[in-house]
């Protein structure tokens, strides 16, 4: 299909980390409201309703191959930036690897899918990003270099909100709790006491569904949400109540 064909047909939306968790459900949900997805991580999802394309994003040069592929045949106005990677680790311990390896995926990549995305945003005078930030951006333990990635992801946002606000183009974050996925059952298993320690911390008692942070994106991808850009929303049942800045 040619970007001309696509400007009368479904929205285009880029989401990386679409392999599981967070990005599969938002990738399905887009896709049941009508997007025509294109898809990047290292591995193909077991089920994937739209274009995948492979690529590490921990690469920069990868990662810029795969973006011009992408662009060059997708009138891309939709962007959700969700993949991203964690290692825990107490601030002693966090290694110069470490910290590149995290700030390379969790940053670096935003910035280089945000600016190729730009452009087609530009002259369409519409354009949504959505970044997929954390609660932990507020500070976590353990978590120095991802909850450092996190509140650097938040600052880009508010930024290029700044910046292209004028030219009809928003850009906003969501920051999650703890989501049921594959990767929080590992470090929080069923019946165990670390995950019952922080489930005690959650107001709502409970941990999120990778649904309701899918139905949050959809609002900030939505026509209807012109009016809303720089914001962070915290999608983490209470646990940032009293700890997210005014």
């Amino acid at each position: 299909m040619s970007r001309d064909a696509e400007r009368a047909d479904r929205p285009v939306t880029l989401v990386t980390g679409v392999s599981r968790g967070i990005g599969m459900a938002i990738a399905q949900d887009l896709a049941r409201r009508g997007h025509r997805v294109v898809g990047m991580a290292r591995t193909p999802p077991a089920a994937f309703e739209g274009i995948f394309v492979p690529v590490d994003l921990a690469d920069p040069a990868a990662t810029a191959a795969a973006l011009e592929e992408v662009t060059g045949r997708h009138r891309v106005l939709r962007l959700v930036n969700n993949a991203g990677m964690v290692r825990v680790a107490g601030v002693e311990a966090v290694s110069l690897d470490d910290f590149d390896a995290l700030m390379g995926v969790n940053v670096r990549s935003v910035m280089q899918c945000i600016q190729a995305v730009l452009p087609a945003m530009r002259a369409a005078r519409f354009g949504r990003i959505v970044t997929i930030g954390s609660r932990a951006g507020l500070g976590k333990e353990g978590r120095l270099v991802y909850s450092t990635s996190k509140a650097a992801v938040l600052g880009m946002t508010r930024t290029v909100a700044l910046e292209y606000a004028m030219e009809g183009i928003t850009a906003n974050c969501i920051a999650p709790g703890p989501i049921e996925t594959d990767m929080i059952r590992i470090n929080y298993p069923p019946g165990s006491e670390n995950r019952a320690a922080i489930t005690r911390r959650i107001p709502l008692g409970r941990f999120g569904t990778t649904a309701e942070i899918a139905h949050a994106c959809a609002y900030f991808l939505s026509d209807e949400a012109g009016f809303t850009t720089g914001q962070v929303l915290y999608v983490c049942g209470g646990m940032s109540v009293g700890q997210a800045p005014i």
